[in-house]
This record gives C-alpha cells, sequence and structure tokens, in this order.
C-alpha cells in the first residue's frame, strides 16, 4: 500500500513540476507562454505581399450565393446599399483599372466613397473578410467562402469577370487590376523608418503646455429647445451616402422615461409556446434577420423582446413592419422592406407581439 502511495505521490509532483515550468518566466504565477498552435489560431492576418494567404480558391459564383444569404442584408444585394454601412462598389471605372487611380476621389462633388474607391490592395479585404465578417458571426467563413465572397466584391467593381475563380495562385494578378493601387503612400513619416528616404521627423511634433496654458473646456450646458432647429432640419442635411441620418429637429426632443412624461399603459400579450418560439428563431435566422436584431439584445436594430415591449399584441403592425421596413421608431438606421413569404412573416410577427420569448 505505501509503495502504490509514495507512485502516486511522485506522479503528481511530476504534474505539479511540469505545470510550474509552463508558467510564464515574464510575468511570475500569471498564465503560461502560448503554444505554437495556440498563437497560430490568432496569426491570420493577410500582408500585401500575401505572406499569410491560406491556399484555397472561390468562384464568382460561389461567392453571389454566400454573399445573398449571410452579406446582402447589410451590404445590398449589389455591394451597394448605404443603409446600413457604407457602400461598397461602386465610383469606380475601367479608366481606373488601368491607371491604379481613382479619378473620382479627386472630385470634390461627389457624394461620397465606397470601399472599392479607397482600397489599394486586395489582401486587405480578403484579410478583413476572413477576421471580421460576417459581422454578427464573425470568423465563420470557410477559406473557400472567404475567397468567392472576395471574387464576388471585385466582380461587382469590374476588376474580374463573371467565371473567375480566386485563389492564392492567381491574387496577385487581381491586385495588378485594383482600381485605387497606386493611390497609397508610406511617405508621410507617420512613424521613423528608412523606407522613407532618410525622414526621421514625424508628422507632428506637439508638446504638452508648459507655461499659460488655457483651462481644460467643460461642458457647462446642452443645446436649448428654441435653437434646435435654427439652422433647419440636421436629418436633411448629412451626406446622402452612409448610415447616418441625423437628429429631425423639426421635432421636439423625446421625453419617454423623464419625470412627467405620460406613455400608454403597457399591453400584456400570452406568451409562445416554447415549440413556438423554436420554431420562429429558425425562421428569422432562415431569412437572416438574427443578423440585424438578436432575440434578448440590440445588434444594428433592437432586439425583438424591445419590440415586443413596445409592441405587445399588435401583431399586424408588426407584420406590415416587417414587409415595408421603416425608420425612425428605433432609431435613424433603417430596415429596408423584407421579402419573404406572408406566412413566414405573419409567424414571426405573432411571435414578437407574444413577447418574443426563447
Amino acid at each position: 500500500m505505501s509503495k502504490f502511495r509514495d507512485a502516486v505521490l511522485a506522479v503528481v509532483c511530476l504534474v505539479a513540476a511540469g505545470l510550474a515550468s509552463a508558467q510564464s518566466t515574464k510575468f511570475p504565477g500569471v498564465g503560461r507562454e502560448a503554444t505554437a498552435k495556440e498563437v497560430a489560431k490568432w496569426d491570420i492576418d493577410v500582408r500585401p505581399d500575401f505572406k499569410g494567404l491560406p491556399a484555397g480558391s472561390g468562384s464568382v459564383a460561389k461567392g453571389q450565393d454566400v454573399w445573398e444569404a449571410k452579406c446582402a442584408h447589410c451590404h445590398g444585394v449589389f455591394g451597394e446599399s448605404n443603409e446600413v454601412f457604407s457602400p461598397i462598389v461602386g465610383g469606380t471605372t475601367a479608366q481606373d483599372i488601368k491607371t491604379g487611380r481613382v479619378a473620382n476621389l479627386q472630385r470634390a462633388d461627389y457624394p461620397g466613397r465606397t470601399t472599392l474607391m479607397k482600397l489599394p490592395t486586395v489582401s486587405t479585404l480578403w484579410d478583413y473578410v476572413n477576421r471580421a465578417m460576417p459581422w454578427t458571426n464573425p470568423k465563420t467563413l470557410t477559406t473557400e467562402e472567404v475567397y468567392a465572397v472576395t471574387a464576388f466584391m471585385l466582380n461587382l467593381g469590374n476588376i474580374v469577370p463573371d467565371n473567375f475563380v480566386l485563389s492564392d495562385k492567381n491574387i496577385a494578378e487581381v491586385q495588378a487590376r485594383m482600381p485605387n493601387r497606386n493611390g497609397m503612400t508610406t511617405a508621410h513619416a507617420m512613424w521613423p523608418g528608412n523606407e522613407f528616404g532618410g525622414v526621421k521627423k514625424p508628422d507632428t511634433d506637439n508638446k504638452i503646455c508648459m507655461k499659460d496654458c488655457t483651462p481644460e473646456p467643460k461642458v457647462a450646458s446642452f443645446l436649448p429647445e428654441f435653437a434646435r432647429n435654427a439652422h433647419g432640419n440636421l436629418q436633411e442635411q448629412t451626406r446622402i451616402v452612409g448610415p447616418q441620418r441625423g437628429a429631425d429637429t423639426t421635432r421636439p426632443e423625446s421625453k419617454v422615461g423623464t419625470p412627467g412624461a405620460s406613455a400608454a399603459a403597457p399591453v400584456t400579450a400570452a406568451k409562445p409556446e416554447k415549440n413556438e418560439s423554436k420554431a420562429v428563431i429558425a425562421l428569422l435566422n432562415k431569412h437572416s434577420c438574427t443578423a440585424c436584431h438578436g432575440v434578448d439584445k440590440k445588434i444594428v436594430g433592437p432586439g425583438f423582446n424591445e419590440i415586443a415591449k413596445k409592441q405587445a399584441g399588435k401583431t399586424d403592425y408588426i407584420l406590415s413592419k416587417i414587409k415595408a421596413g421603416g425608420v425612425g421608431v428605433y432609431g435613424q438606421i433603417p430596415m429596408p422592406a423584407q421579402t419573404l413569404p406572408d406566412a413566414d412573416a405573419k409567424q414571426m410577427a405573432e411571435w414578437i407581439s407574444k413577447g418574443a420569448g426563447k
């Protein structure tokens, strides 16, 4: 029995010694050094020279399928939507592809700058999609899907043809056709380095104030109501590209939630059955509604339970909003009209009106 006990103690000591050796030497007692495999899972960035780009490929046709399922609800079917995010496609020409400089970037009267107008490197587009998209579920696209979606966006910008298959083998050829590939410069001395021809001075050389300093400004008041619409409706003066809408200053600021404000008595609605909730949540996923709305949290638009509290029992009203879209009830980011079967939309509306339970 004593031999068995000694053997167990020996094993425990060896394990403890192994754990101790795994502890970080830089920060004693705090964590351990990351293994090569653990680092590799996070070290996924792709450089402009394509170092870090995984082997693989994806076609424009495959990219269109992925786009319509996972991307179009925020970026539009053709990447031109400005309802949720600024447009990705637009503003580039065949001449830009030849010269590598986007002419519209020099125009003061051009309404906005799309992604393909500004982007100098195709690696940045691939890398961002791979790391950050879809917005509500990043890093879930396969390597083939990332190649395919990137190919589809390039095709929308007429950079690659309809039958193109983007891969790690030909992506350098695509780089040579990026409309703004010659529009980027590093000769700005934002950080010291030999790549600037010996220029070491940064572009800013600010020093903290040492004498006769002005006091830090402090906000002492807010915009008074009488000045709210002094310069016209701000909502009509915002740029036409992008989701920024501004406040409608022709209307008084909302007072709901402040002392003295009146609100309608809440409506108590019947709660949905658990099986009903599962079926509706499956529909919401199918029609990509959950890309912009969480069940119990806001994403782009309000959570379904927030809508349920405000619109309890109003099935017909919710149904009309699902079909027609709208803006202004929950903020200034509009929801586009939804093209889905009437039966599905009605089932969703009934579920929300009952409380949107999980």
